[in-house]
C-alpha cells in the first residue's frame, strides 16, 4: 500500500481512501481469481465494484476527523485508512442485503446487486428456494464483503497498541447493526408503529453503525481518553439519529436523482419510519379518519400508484410530520455539534467533524444556502425549513 502522511489524507480522505481500497480490493480480487473464475466474475467482482463505487464515504471521513481531532496521526495514519476501508465493506454488505430484503431494485442510480445478476442471467421470474439466483448471489456479495471487512480490520489492530478496545467497539457495530436491521424487518411485518420504537431502530440501525462508532474508533486509534470517547458519542448518536431521519424524510419526498432510488419506494414498502408514525400520531390526534385509512391503504401496498403515493405524502405536509419530523432532525445536529465542540481536543479538525455530522442531517451551516425539497412545486408546508441536501447512502 503507498504511504500517505496525515497532511496529505487531511487535503482529501476520500481520495486517500480511494487509494487505500484500490490496493486492497485488487488483492482480493487476484486471490478469488486464483481460486475460481466465475465467483471471481460474479461476486467478488461485485463486492470490489460496489465498494469502490462508494457513497460520499462520510462513516470513514468521520472516523479519520475524528482521529485527527484527539490529536491523532503519524503512526496512526496507516491504521485508521485500512480501518476505514473496512468499514466502507461492512457498508457494501449492509446496503447489498438491504436491498434484497426490501426488495429494492435501485441503489446509487443504479441496478441493485441482486437486480444486475437476474438481468445478466434472466432469472429474475425463476425462484430458487427462497429468492431468485441475482437475491441469492446478493446475499454472497454482502457475505464476502463482511469476510473482507474483519480480515481487513485484523490487518489494521496488527499495527496498534489499542487492539482490545478497538477489537470490543468492532463487535458492538457489527451486532448492532444486524439488530437494527431485523427491527426494521419486524417492525414492517407486525405494523409496529410507535414514535419510540422507529426512534429505537433509528438507533441501533443507523445512529450507531453511522456515526456513533465511525468517531468513537477514530477517538480509540488516537489514544483518547474516556471522557473524550464519551462526548464523541453523544454527539454521534444526536447526528445519528438526525441522518436516520433525514434519511425517511428522503425516502418519501426525495428526487430519485438525488436518492439513487425509485420515489415512493419506503411508503410501498410500509417502512416504519419516525415520520410514518408521527403523521399516524397526527391523524390520530385530529380524529382524521380519513387520514389514517389513507394511510392504512397504501403504506405498505406494493401496488399503490404514484398518486396514492402523492395524497399520503399531501397528508404528512398538511398534518404537520414532515415539520415536526425537519424541526428534530436540526434540534439533533445542533446539539450534536455543540456537544463534540465541548468535547474534541483538536478543534480544527473537529470542525470538519461538524461539517460531517450537519451534512448527515441535511443541516446547512450557518450562512450557507437553504435547499428545499426537490418537486415540491404546489406543496405549503410553512412550519419547515430546508433539509434533504445530502445525497443517498
Amino acid at each position: 500500500m503507498r504511504t500517505l502522511d496525515p497532511p496529505t489524507v487531511d487535503r482529501d480522505v476520500p481520495a486517500a481512501l480511494a487509494l487505500v481500497l484500490d490496493d486492497l480490493l485488487g488483492r482480493r480480487l487476484e486471490e478469488a481469481r486464483a481460486l475460481e473464475g466465475i465467483f471471481a466474475a460474479d461476486i467478488a467482482g461485485r463486492v470490489a465494484a460496489f465498494t469502490a463505487r462508494g457513497g460520499r464515504r462520510r462513516r470513514s471521513q468521520l472516523l479519520w476527523w475524528a482521529m485527527r481531532a484527539c490529536g491523532g496521526g503519524g503512526d496512526e495514519t496507516e491504521t485508521a485508512l485500512l480501518t476505514a476501508a473496512a468499514v466502507e465493506l461492512v457498508q457494501t454488505c449492509a446496503l447489498v442485503h438491504d436491498d434484497v430484503m426490501d426488495g429494492s431494485s435501485m441503489r446509487r442510480g443504479e441496478p441493485a446487486v441482486h437486480d444486475a445478476v437476474d438481468r445478466q442471467y434472466g432469472t429474475s421470474g425463476r425462484p430458487r428456494p427462497l429468492v431468485t439466483l441475482g437475491g441469492s448471489a446478493a446475499i454472497l456479495v454482502g457475505d464476502l464483503a463482511l469476510t473482507w471487512a474483519d480480515d481487513t480490520f485484523a490487518e489494521a489492530l496488527l499495527t496498534s497498541p489499542h487492539s482490545l478496545t478497538l477489537g470490543r467497539q468492532w463487535r458492538a457495530m457489527r451486532t448492532e447493526m444486524i439488530a437494527g436491521q431485523y427491527l426494521d424487518l419486524h417492525g414492517q411485518a407486525t405494523n409496529a408503529h410507535s414514535p419510540g420504537r422507529a426512534i429505537r431502530t433509528a438507533i441501533l440501525k443507523t445512529a450507531r453503525y453511522s456515526a456513533v462508532h465511525p468517531l468513537v474508533i477514530g477517538a480509540l486509534l488516537a489514544g483518547a481518553g474516556p471522557e473524550t470517547v464519551r462526548g464523541l458519542s453523544r454527539a454521534g448518536l444526536c447526528a445519528g439519529i438526525a441522518f436516520q431521519l433525514h434519511d425517511d424524510l428522503q425516502g418519501a419526498f426525495g428526487d430519485p436523482g438525488t436518492t439513487g432510488k425509485p420515489a415512493g419506494d419506503d411508503i410501498r414498502a410500509g417502512k416504519a419510519t419516525y415520520l410514518m408514525a408521527v403523521g399516524r400520531e397526527m391523524c390520530a390526534r385530529r380524529g382524521d379518519s380519513d387520514g389514517m385509512r389513507l394511510l392504512e391503504t397504501v403504506v405498505g401496498c406494493p401496488t399503490a400508484t404514484d398518486e396514492q403515493v402523492r395524497q399520503v405524502l399531501d397528508l404528512l405536509v398538511a398534518h404537520g410530520a414532515r415539520a415536526h419530523v425537519t424541526a428534530k432532525v436540526e434540534r439533533l445536529c445542533e446539539r450534536a455539534v455543540r456537544v463534540l465542540r465541548g468535547a474534541a481536543p483538536v478543534q480544527q479538525p473537529a470542525e470538519h467533524v461538524a461539517r460531517l455530522l450537519l451534512d448527515a442531517g441535511g443541516v446547512r451551516l450557518p450562512g450557507h444556502s437553504a435547499v428545499g425539497y426537490p418537486g415540491d412545486a404546489g406543496r405549503t408546508d410553512p412550519g419547515r425549513t430546508a433539509v434533504l441536501t445530502g445525497r443517498a447512502r
